[in-house]
């Protein structure tokens, strides 16, 4: 299996189709949830169609050290290429890509990921996607997001956080004074009836029509209903 059929079959194709496109370069995207939900394994997703894209990404983790981190990737690729053979050579050329960093939160800012961000670029590393994981909102400030709007910008770069919700209405999902930073925002609404649907609150600056998509309960990837 070709690099180019695995991104074809990506989840965030599914994504994309009922998100005005989705997430575009420059953009900043956050995906929330109760605890335990699956915010991790779409991070994941949209981390792996960065990858599956022969670009470079940096997924940062607040909350996993990087062994977890690695089995997610592991995971997630294997179940898009499910049913289909795939070269230890194509894994390679798809996870070379990648650099995962771990940090606490309590010690380094936002601010100061960025920086080291801004140290792989000078590096002559071109990041393409950012997946930052974990981070606490109630310990952000405006600057801190203010910094990875900028970077984003400034490196046309995709990046997606991920924040730890009760609430479903787009005004919950994150501080009142951050949330206008986010171009894409998404709730993962867990129930037993219906499984894990996925309520996209906003993607860019058209309406969206109501979502039809959920995660599988065994695979957690992004599937219509």
């Amino acid at each position: 299996m070709a690099k180019q059929e695995l991104f074809e079959r990506s989840p965030v194709r599914a994504f994309d189709a009922v998100a005005n496109g989705g997430l575009k370069a420059g953009e900043l995207g956050l995906v929330t949830a109760k605890k335990g939900v699956g915010k991790t394994a779409v991070l994941v997703q949209f981390g792996m169609d960065t990858l599956l894209n022969g670009k470079q990404l940096v997924h940062v983790s607040f909350d996993q050290v990087s062994a977890n981190v690695i089995t997610w990737y592991d995971t997630i690729l294997g179940e898009i290429s499910k049913n289909k053979t795939m070269s230890d050579d194509v894994k390679e050329q798809v996870l070379r890509n990648r650099t995962i960093l771990n940090f606490n939160q309590d010690n380094v800012s936002l601010e100061k990921v960025i920086n080291t961000l801004n140290a792989l670029k000078a590096g002559g590393i071109a990041v393409a996607g950012v997946v930052i994981d974990g981070a606490d909102f109630g310990k952000l400030k405006e600057s801190d997001i203010q910094a990875v709007a900028s970077y984003a910008k400034a490196t046309k770069a995709k990046v997606w956080m991920s924040s730890t919700v009760d609430g479903e209405k787009l005004s919950e999902q994150a501080p009142k004074a951050l949330l206008p930073y986010f171009a894409d925002v998404i709730h993962l609404a867990a129930s037993k009836a219906k499984g894990t649907e996925i309520q996209i609150l906003k993607a860019g600056s058209k309406p969206v029509e109501e979502s039809t998509l959920k995660l599988d309960p065994k695979s957690y990837l992004i599937l219509a209903k």
